[in-house]
Formats: structure tokens, C-alpha cells, sequence
């Protein structure tokens, strides 16, 4: 339910900002999270974020980033029944926790 809920927040605030950039998602957001954002945010996306989140970006704009996922791809066999999707749902949920730790 947790999951659920932090990507329904997520997709709400991505909402706000675009539709009136960061300045009317802090409008709309309650005073706790906007002052959240504040204090929190430049411990979070520090210059060694930013540098990363840069070469992120390379790796999408020059193609690596597809040309690694197509190689990746090819050499997993993909389900095409729905209890298989299922699992592999399951597998890719277990591995992106493992990330998140």
C-alpha cells in the first residue's frame, strides 16, 4: 500500500510542476513539504548527484542507454503469458528493492 501511495504523490506533484513549474507546485503543496524541499533538498542533490545525473543523460542522448537495454533484452526470454508477466513483475519489484536499500 506504501508503494502505492508514494507513487500517487509522485505523479501528483509531477502534475503540479508541469503544469505551473516548481513555483505552483510549492503553492499547492503543504507548508511541511515545501520547507522540506528547502532544508532537505540541497543534502539530496548534491554536486556529485548532479554530475551523475549528467552522465545519465549522456548515456540516453549518444544511445547507450538503448543500445544496453536492446543487448538485455534479447538475452531474456519474455513471457507472454499473464502469470509469467506476473512473475517477472515480481522479480523486477524484488530487484529494485534491493536497489533501494
Amino acid at each position: 500500500m506504501a508503494y502505492f501511495e508514494c507513487l500517487h504523490e509522485v505523479k501528483l506533484i509531477v502534475d503540479l510542476i508541469y503544469e505551473g513549474g516548481i513555483a505552483n507546485m510549492n503553492y499547492s503543496v503543504s507548508n511541511t513539504a515545501e520547507y522540506g524541499e528547502y532544508v532537505s533538498g540541497p543534502r539530496i542533490i548534491t554536486e556529485q548527484t548532479k554530475a551523475e545525473m549528467k552522465r545519465v543523460l549522456n548515456d540516453i542522448q549518444s544511445g547507450r542507454f538503448a543500445r544496453d537495454w536492446m543487448l538485455r533484452t534479447k538475452s531474456i526470454r519474455r513471457p507472454s503469458k499473464p502469470c509469467g508477466r506476473s512473475r517477472l513483475r515480481i522479480r523486477s519489484r524484488k530487484l529494485a528493492r534491493g536497489y533501494a536499500r
